[in-house]
Order: C-alpha cells, then sequence, then structure tokens
C-alpha cells in the first residue's frame, strides 16, 4: 500500500512538474546568452507568452557587458520552432480579443531586436523552422543549418503572406529565388537552406553539440571568433557537399518565371511554358490564397528597398488587414483544423481581387501602427 502511494505521489509529481515546464529556458553559459525554445510537443510554436519573455532577456543581454554572443535553439531536435501558435491567433481574431494585435506587434518588435543585436547572435536551426521559427533565425548574424532543417514560408496556402520581415530578406536572396519561395511555400532542406542564403552556414547534425560547447567556451569573442569557428565546422561537413544546389538547373527559369510586374503575369508565364517545372509551380500557385499571392508579390516589391523596421512597419499592416479578412481564417480551417486542405478563397480567383482591395492593406493604421 505505501509503496503503491509513494508510486503514486511520484506520477503526480512528474504530471505537475510536467505541466510546469517552462516554455522558453534563459540561461546564462559563461559570457553566452543561450535561449531554448521549449515546446517540443508543439514543434516549438512560438506563442506571446513566449516572446513575452525571449524580448526582454535579449535586451538586457544585448545591452550588459558580461554577455559576449547570444544562442538560440529547439528542444526535441524535431524542430527549431514550426511557426507561431496560429491556431490561437485565429480564435482570438474571430472574437476580436486583443492577442491578434498584441501577438503580431511584439513578435515584430523581437523580430527587429534580433536583426539589430550588437552582440554575435547565432541560431542552430535544426529541424522544422518556418514562419515564426524564421523570424527568430533569419534577422541574426549567424544561422546554422543541418541536414535535419526544414525551411519554408508557407503563408500564402494559409491566407497570410511570408511576414516575420519576409519582406525585407526574400527580396535579397539571388535572383528571384525569393519570390519564388514567398509565393510557392517551397521547402528547403539540410544544405539547401544555406546554398538558397537563408543560413550562413552548414554543420552535421552530430557536431552540433561539439560546436556549442565550443561556442560557449570562447572568452569575450568577437564577431570575427564565431565566424571563424562556423566556418571551421562547416569545412568538416561533407555531408551533401558534392551534390548541387536542388533549383540549381531551375534558377534561370526562376529569374524568368517570376519576373512579372503581377501575379496574374507569372501565371500566364508559367501556363505558357510548358515544362515540367513551370506547370507545378502554376499547379501549386492555383491553391493558394489569391488575396495572400497579390499582397505577398506587393510586399516583395516594397521591401526590397526598405529597411528591416519599415519592413515590419508594412507587415504589421497587412497582418492586422489579414485578420480583418476571410481567407486566413479559411485558410487555418482547411489546413491546421478540419484538414481537408480544400479551403474556399474570396474571393474566389486573382481576377476578382482588385489592387484597390490589395492597396488598402497596405494602408496606415494611425496610433496602431507599429512603433518601435
Amino acid at each position: 500500500m505505501l509503496r503503491s502511494l509513494c508510486r503514486l505521489q511520484r506520477i503526480q509529481g512528474h504530471m505537475m512538474s510536467s505541466q510546469v515546464e517552462p516554455e522558453v529556458l534563459l540561461e546564462r553559459v559563461g559570457s553566452a546568452g543561450v535561449i531554448t525554445i521549449n515546446r517540443p510537443k508543439a514543434l516549438n510554436a512560438l506563442n506571446l507568452a513566449m516572446v513575452r519573455q525571449i524580448y526582454p532577456q535579449l535586451k538586457k543581454w544585448d545591452n550588459d557587458n558580461e554577455t559576449a554572443i547570444v544562442i538560440i535553439k529547439g528542444a526535441g531536435g524535431k524542430a527549431f520552432c514550426a511557426g507561431g501558435d496560429i491556431i490561437a491567433v485565429t480564435e482570438s481574431g474571430k472574437v476580436g480579443d486583443p492577442l491578434a494585435e498584441d501577438f503580431f506587434r511584439e513578435e515584430y518588435i523581437l523580430n527587429n531586436a534580433i536583426g539589430e543585436c550588437r552582440k554575435p547572435y547565432i541560431a542552430l536551426i535544426e529541424g522544422i523552422t518556418m514562419g515564426g521559427g524564421v523570424g527568430l533565425s533569419v534577422h541574426g548574424r549567424f544561422r546554422v543549418a543541418t541536414e535535419k532543417t526544414l525551411f519554408a514560408m508557407p503563408e500564402t496556402a494559409i491566407g497570410l503572406f511570408p511576414d516575420v520581415g519576409g519582406g525585407f530578406f526574400l527580396p535579397r536572396l539571388r535572383g528571384k529565388l525569393g519570390l519564388f519561395l514567398a509565393l510557392t511555400g517551397f521547402r528547403l532542406k539540410g544544405r539547401d537552406v544555406q546554398r538558397a542564403g537563408v543560413a550562413t552556414h552548414f554543420v552535421e547534425r552530430e557536431k552540433i553539440p561539439e560546436l556549442e560547447r565550443e561556442l560557449l567556451g570562447l572568452t569575450s569573442p568577437s564577431a570575427e571568433d564565431v565566424s571563424r569557428l562556423l566556418d571551421s565546422y562547416q569545412q568538416q561537413s561533407a555531408l551533401d557537399a558534392d551534390k548541387p544546389f536542388v533549383l540549381e538547373r531551375h534558377m534561370s527559369d526562376i529569374d524568368r518565371l517570376f519576373s512579372s510586374s503581377s501575379v496574374e503575369g507569372i501565371v500566364k508565364d508559367l501556363q505558357a511554358d510548358g515544362s515540367e517545372f513551370a506547370r507545378k509551380q502554376a499547379e501549386m500557385l492555383s491553391r493558394m490564397s489569391p488575396t495572400s499571392l497579390k499582397i505577398t508579390h506587393q510586399q516583395l516589391e516594397a521591401g526590397a528597398t526598405l529597411s528591416l523596421r519599415e519592413v515590419l512597419v508594412m507587415e504589421y499592416r497587412l497582418s492586422q488587414a489579414c485578420m480583418r479578412g476571410r481567407d486566413f481564417y479559411e485558410g487555418v480551417r482547411a489546413v491546421l483544423v478540419d484538414k481537408d486542405q480544400s479551403p474556399k478563397w474570396s474571393p474566389p480567383t486573382l481576377e476578382e481581387v482588385t489592387q484597390q482591395s490589395v492597396d488598402q492593406c497596405f494602408s496606415s493604421l494611425g496610433e496602431k501602427d507599429l512603433t518601435f
């Protein structure tokens, strides 16, 4: 009886401790600030509470003399961060709860802080890195991919747009690659994430613990010291080095077929091309929210000449336009909730999405605009 009672207490203790497991671990190790996204069961999806923990700590580390570098990683090995907690945002958006405003606002302020961080910021992007996870990594100085990294910005499939500063980093990838990734949601894996320019380095997964130990062992390192260490690990990582970039043979097609000044023009060019690759992309675009495609095209065109701060102000306006619209709720329902994969977009065709309705999405929110 006593033994089973002790066992019951142990189980209850475990249940309680597993419930209070913090969603973000923030610790100082030597001269490094280490952020661990700690929701492995939810693929480390980012919620507002996590943003509110990471932001002040990052600012503190950026301003103190004891911290030389910042490392961010995901727990569990499956995902760095698979995105924002979108279902919570849609639920709140439907009922006009302020979470739908607060989440995007505070997430984008954090994205900007990462972009402006003076200390070398090193994101170890192992596993799934999408949406909000891209925002936590791509604006930092160093992004280390492994063979398990899976990168995508799949927002047009859920009636959203590639936010978290997508309008800044995507148009700065080579040629029309960023626009292609933004519109189609194409997935990049492993070394290709680095070849595309999304990651700065590729290091084999088995070498990551050792790399981390060496990073933590550096005494007051400069960005150059970090860069040298990451370069040396990349040089030791020969996996897939002989394979060409997955899109290499299509790059000239992408540059040609995604150069139109409108999404309708791109679709027309893809349909007229007749190649297997073009046919596949046209088919992919036909499934996406027409409104999202048009917003995204305009977002990237504008973002190419804006600073990260200016892009995030623009994207906050777009996020709130999506909250007011219909496609975002319908996309989340079809892809993430009911999973029937057949959203009913409104309007249903590109031709029915007017330029006026797109421009409205970009208009100022007055005193509700994002400020830093």
